[in-house]
């Protein structure tokens, strides 16, 4: 059975990442470059911290306020990326946002991410999901993941 059939697994997902969210706290690091985010529609409004170094992701944070599907996506992207070269970031937004858009995406390069297999059902968690996402597109310029 593929994880996204296994609605239980995907839930425990999420709410382990939404109570215990990894790299949730800011620095005060100048290497690192910053993007505020919020939503106009919910509670989201945080912050995502991105430090490259020769072309990889060495290190991603985020903090503020945000409701469980923001919080969770952030933190589960923020541990995805780790590591990961510009060309494989990018790769790994396209999967992500293929998925979200109902397309057809490679679940075992997105690996937790696929618990939000089915935001795509409830167009108003879709920014919800992506607002994390999103910032880092903006920080690394991924032009077609930035914000509107």
């Amino acid at each position: 059975m593929s994880l996204k059939d296994n609605p239980a697994m995907l839930r425990s997902i999420i709410m382990d990442h939404y109570e215990y969210p990894r790299n949730h706290s800011l620095t005060k690091d100048e290497t690192y470059t910053s993007k505020h985010m919020a939503s106009a529609s919910c509670i989201d409004d945080i912050e995502v911290q991105l430090k490259m170094v020769d072309g990889k992701v060495e290190d991603i944070r985020f903090d503020g306020t945000a409701c469980t599907i923001a919080t969770s996506s952030t933190s589960i992207m923020s541990e995805l990326l780790k590591g990961r070269s510009e060309e494989e970031v990018k790769m790994i937004m396209d999967q992500y946002f293929n998925m979200i858009n109902g397309q057809e995406y490679d679940e075992e390069i997105l690996q937790e991410a696929v618990a939000f297999c089915n935001v795509g059902r409830q167009a108003n968690r879709i920014k919800c999901a992506t607002i994390g996402w999103r910032a880092i597109a903006g920080l690394m310029g991924i032009k077609e993941y930035q914000d509107e």
